[in-house]
Order: C-alpha cells, then sequence, then structure tokens
C-alpha cells in the first residue's frame, strides 16, 4: 500500500474536508491571489480567511508570500498528488474486489437453469 507521510496525509484531507478551502484552492488553481481575494467569495473576515489558509498551508497544499502588506497564495499541488496517488490504491483495490464479484456473479447466473415464464420460484 502507498503510505506516504500520514501526518501530511491527515492535514491534507483535513483541510479538503471543508468547502471553503476546497474553494480557495480552486481559484487558487487559476493563480495566485491574495489573502483578501481569496476572501472576497464568502461573508468572512479577513483573520478568518487567514485561518483557512494556515490549514492548506499546514498540508502544504498552499504557499504564502508576503510582499509587503500584501500575502500573496500560490497553489503547491505536491501534497494534492501525494492525496490523489494514496487514493488511487484505494480505487484499484475496490475495484478489482467489484470486478471479481462481477465474475462470480455471471459464473453463479451461468449455473443457473433458465427459468420459465410465470415460474414462480
Amino acid at each position: 500500500m502507498v503510505e506516504h507521510q500520514p501526518d501530511r496525509l491527515d492535514a491534507v484531507f483535513h483541510a479538503l474536508g471543508d468547502a471553503t478551502r476546497r474553494r480557495m484552492l480552486r481559484d487558487l488553481a487559476q493563480g495566485e491571489r491574495s489573502v483578501g481575494q481569496l476572501a472576497s467569495p464568502f461573508a468572512i473576515s479577513l483573520a478568518a480567511a487567514s485561518k483557512h489558509i494556515k490549514a492548506l498551508e499546514r498540508a502544504g497544499l498552499v504557499r504564502r508570500e508576503v510582499q509587503g502588506r500584501t500575502h500573496l497564495c500560490r497553489l503547491e499541488p505536491a501534497s494534492l498528488a501525494a492525496a490523489h496517488q494514496w487514493l488511487r490504491y484505494y480505487e484499484r483495490f475496490w475495484t478489482d474486489r467489484l470486478d471479481a464479484l462481477e465474475r462470480l456473479l455471471r459464473e453463479e447466473d451461468a449455473r443457473q437453469p433458465p427459468t420459465r415464464e410465470g415460474d414462480d420460484r
């Protein structure tokens, strides 16, 4: 199984568990944004936006750079890639399990004698 730094993965999934932070990441995918720009779509204070951004920074999803009084944020996709790799392991696991179940059900159906219409079995 793929297991990256567990603390980092925990932080990534925690950060992604909040709709505000997911929206901020989506906005950052379009390019760097200031804290004010990231906060503007929401009815939140700059302090609240900063707390969300700090959660994204702890997860390694965002890098903040201070230019004078402006805090610019950039998306850091490496942590998303690690989380995606972790999820892909389980996607393959469940796909394999469901494929095996489908094979078993098809084999079982092939062994069953055909039923006649109106048969109440």
